[in-house]
């Protein structure tokens, strides 16, 4: 367990790290750019089940956080305006993919490379009910977390305050996003406790990387305040 936990710190790292290489090479574009990577692979992970911190959890739960990351920052340095088109962006990738993927896997294959297309129609062979549940938590929580960021940087604006507008509109926002996709998911798929043991380890995960992300908002403002971030490409 420990080496998937390694792992998984290492992803995480290497997850934020990316979002800001994004942003001071390219600026606000970087993050614009940053979305739909984040949410297609988020995508593609999730059906990837490992064990985490003694229960079982997904790896796209990183990727999915980093979006709020994303969002934060754009709200911190460029405003509400330019978060808001992030979501957009990121619930237009989620569609795009839904749909051209939802084709692709119908072909069919030449029978040299059918083991391979299987192993890809495996991954993107969602349930409509998955992937519905997908975009509408997704759609919910992401506007909501930008809201609430504006929100709270109303009653807190100090920059020292960064922390809370940050940790607070997304564990508020993944919190809504868990419960959103949970219901839609599983309600009536898995008994009541089944699907709130599934809603507990998910958020804890969730809740664990988005204490790990306040570091890297701390930095993206200070490059942004440094005037080291581009304002065009």
């Amino acid at each position: 367990m420990m080496h998937n936990i390694f792992l998984w710190f290492l992803m995480l790292v290497i997850n934020f790290s990316c979002i800001l290489f994004a942003y001071k090479k390219f600026g606000k574009i970087g993050l614009y750019i940053w979305v739909p990577i984040s949410t297609i692979l988020a995508n593609v992970q999730v059906v990837m089940l490992v064990n985490l911190f003694g229960m079982e959890a997904t790896l796209g739960n990183i990727l999915y956080a980093g979006g709020f990351l994303v969002t934060d920052i754009l709200s911190e340095n460029h405003g509400k305006k330019a978060a808001t088109t992030a979501v957009k962006i990121g619930f237009f990738s989620l569609i795009a993919t839904t749909l051209i993927m939802q084709c692709a896997i119908h072909f069919t294959p030449l029978e040299a490379g059918v083991e391979l297309f299987d192993s890809v129609k495996n991954i993107f062979s969602l349930l409509p009910r998955l992937a519905v549940a997908s975009l509408i938590a997704y759609l919910i929580s992401q506007f909501h977390d930008v809201w609430l960021y504006e929100k709270i940087r109303e009653k807190f604006p100090a920059k020292k305050h960064i922390w809370l507008r940050n940790n607070g509109s997304t564990m508020v926002s993944q919190l809504l996003d868990n419960a959103v996709f949970t219901t839609i998911a599983f309600y009536g798929v898995y008994p009541i406790d089944i699907m709130i043991n599934i809603f507990i380890s998910t958020y804890i995960i969730k809740f664990i990387v988005a204490l790990c992300d306040t570091p890297f908002i701390y930095i993206a403002d200070k490059l942004f305040r440094d005037k080291k971030i581009p304002e065009n490409i």
